[in-house]
């Protein structure tokens, strides 16, 4: 489904955050913004809650410590009990190494699947990118004009300019 998108592209992110302020005063529905580089307090100025990415890492890293435990006690006391250094078949302190390393392992691809995930970014899928110079130098404020009346559009575009945008475009997306 094609989003018509109005955005306006700014030079610098002090402008951007204050822009951003104005719209969210204004209730205005900001679709997204773009910038070349984080932007410290860009999202506690678009109102964003925290990432709950962390709670899925969490849960990622406990199945993998599970996982690689429990395996490893399998293997030690049932599958192939043998002992060597002087340890017993079920030695917890030998275990620790190895239920780090394959809880990092399990946090890291899973939240890695996690974010492609919600982001949509799979192979194959093409970006949709209003400019080219967003990932360069220039600073994007965006707003989803599909269902706006030519009222509420030229609203759009003149708070865009207003508010120190040094271009302003339209782009089917």
């Amino acid at each position: 489904m094609q989003k018509e998108v109005l955005y306006g592209l700014y030079d610098d992110e002090e402008v951007l955050l204050k822009a951003i302020s104005r719209a969210r005063e204004s209730h205005m529905n900001i679709m997204d913004v773009f910038t070349p580089f984080p932007v410290h307090g860009l999202e506690h100025a678009m109102g964003l809650s925290e990432s709950r990415l962390h709670i899925s890492g969490f849960v990622y890293g406990a199945i993998g410590a599970l996982t690689a435990f429990l395996f490893m006690t399998w293997v030690f006391t049932r599958d192939w009990p043998i002992i060597f250094g002087g340890k017993p078949y079920w030695s917890v302190p030998a275990f620790i190494p190895i239920t780090f390393e394959v809880t990092v392992l399990f946090a890291a691809v899973g939240m890695v699947v996690t974010f492609y995930t919600i982001c949509g970014m799979w192979p194959g899928v093409k970006p949709a990118v209003l400019d080219e110079r967003i990932t360069d130098d220039k600073f994007c404020l965006a707003f989803d004009a599909t269902h706006s009346t030519e009222e509420e559009r030229s609203a759009m575009e003149g708070f865009l300019s207003s508010s120190g945008a040094s271009e302003v475009h339209t782009k089917n997306v």
